[in-house]
Formats: structure tokens, sequence, C-alpha cells
């Protein structure tokens, strides 16, 4: 299966960022380039039938994938930030982390009636930045038609979060 020559790849950083952390480094698919295509392409078939429109992508590993799949599937981007990097007028959301809390925003224009979007972002753990944005997509009139990870930490229960919405991840911990 692809997929196992994707999460082969992926490498454990113990104690990072913090003590008793075991880090999954997607940074060795960054740097191959058939295993960063093989990535992109699982991911975009994934949507290929739902007659998607745009990817909102989540800052910032997120947008390594969704910028390439956009211009796989010749659809537009849209940028889910942190707090204060939007240049527009934005809504914001914010959501508790592993380790913290943070707001992200969007801009209130980013989608127009009727847009089918897909979301997307590198890892899937605990589910509040996945759930928040989703929210913001639909705040900001988008439809969220699937939520694309390349991994999924499913011991995290991440996806109790985003009950309701197709979730995907090729590369399950």
């Amino acid at each position: 299966m692809n997929a196992d020559k994707l999460k082969a790849a992926i490498r454990d950083v113990p104690d990072f960022p913090k003590p008793g952390i075991i880090f999954k480094d997607i940074t060795p698919i960054l740097n191959d380039p058939k295993l960063f295509r093989l990535a992109i392409d699982i991911l975009a078939d994934r949507h290929k039938n739902q007659n998607v429109n745009r990817i909102a992508a989540i800052d910032a590993r997120g947008f390594l994938f969704a910028g390439a799949m956009c211009d796989r599937m010749k659809i537009g981007l849209v940028p889910i930030r942190k707090k204060g990097k939007l240049p527009w007028r934005t809504y914001e959301q914010s959501h508790d982390l592993e380790y913290g809390s943070a707001t992200l925003t969007i801009h209130q224009d980013a989608f127009k009636p009727g847009d089918r979007v897909a979301l997307v972002d590198d890892l899937l753990a605990t589910g509040g930045t996945a759930a928040a944005s989703a929210k913001l997509i639909e705040q900001a009139g988008g439809t969220v038609v699937g939520i694309a990870f390349l991994v999924e930490l499913a011991f995290l229960k991440g996806r109790e979060k985003l009950a309701g919405y197709d979730v995907f991840a090729p590369v399950v911990f």
C-alpha cells in the first residue's frame, strides 16, 4: 500500500517539543520528491469526485500540501492563519491546542456562496485546530465537504471533535 511508504518515512523525534512527547516528523516526505508527489496524489485523489472548488489550508504545514493540491486540481487556495497574519477583514475562532490555546483567522470574503471546500492540514492530533478551521470556513460562507490530513494520531481521538465531517488520513498512528 502506498500509504505504508509514507508511514515508513515519518521519523519519531522523542521529547519534542517537550519531554514525554514523541513528535511525528514529516520532513523526510517533504525532502523526497517521489514521496511528496505520492502524498499529494493520495490527498488530491481523495477529493477528485467531490466537486471541490477551494482548498482551505491550516497555517503552516497545511500550506505545503494544499498549495500542491490546488495546482494539481486547478482550484484556489484559502489560507487559515494565526491571528494578526491576514491583511484583510477576518473572522476569528479561538481553540485549545495540545500545548495551550490559539486564535485562527480567515478572510471574510474567502468564499462565494456554494463554494465546496476541502480543509487540509498535515496532522490530526486532538482536533481542536481543524474544528475551529471548519467553523471559520462555514462562517465565511463555504461548505466543508471533507477534511484531509496526511497523518492521524488516532490515540488522541481528534476525530471525535470532527464528528459530522468526512475525515481522511492515509497514515494512522
